[in-house]
């Protein structure tokens, strides 16, 4: 999987590429950005939302759990005074994520929902990812011509 950000007509703004299409993103209007389009939290937010809702969807057709609806909402709390280095006390990033997982089954089981459950968690990709990161690097290149 991969996913190539580049810039715009606008320091504030940046065109995602991914395999699924592209992506406008800007940045949060508490650090200057204009609020016209999704910022890089927002996009973290909803691949975990988006990832829960999927999976629990997939869990529920593979176990035979009668679904009517299920939905998944993300929430995030995000002190930016980290972020614009106004305060060194406060971290950069995400101070705490909440997931909610909302479903209507009137059909199902306690045991099938116990099961859709625990299944869900089990193999919601972004949820693991949050949870346990993986090792993380960062290289940078640069094509300035030295003298």
């Amino acid at each position: 999987m991969r996913a190539v950000a580049r810039q715009q007509d606008s320091p504030l703004r940046c065109m995602v590429e991914t395999t699924g299409g592209t992506i406008v993103s800007e940045a949060h209007p508490g650090v200057g950005g204009p609020g016209t389009a999704s910022c890089s939290g927002d996009l973290l937010l909803a691949a975990l939302a988006a990832c829960a809702q999927i999976t629990c969807q997939m869990v529920a057709t593979a176990l035979g759990i009668p679904l009517t609806r299920v939905s998944a909402t993300a929430e995030g709390d995000l002190d930016l005074r980290g972020t614009l280095g106004v305060s060194r006390e406060v971290p950069v990033g995400f101070g705490a994520i909440r997931l909610f997982i909302d479903i209507e089954a009137p059909d199902a089981t306690p045991e099938q929902l116990a099961s859709l459950r625990e299944k869900t968690e089990q193999f919601c990709v972004i949820f693991h990812t949050l949870r346990q990161p993986p090792e993380l690097s960062v290289q940078w290149s640069s094509s300035n011509a030295q003298p």
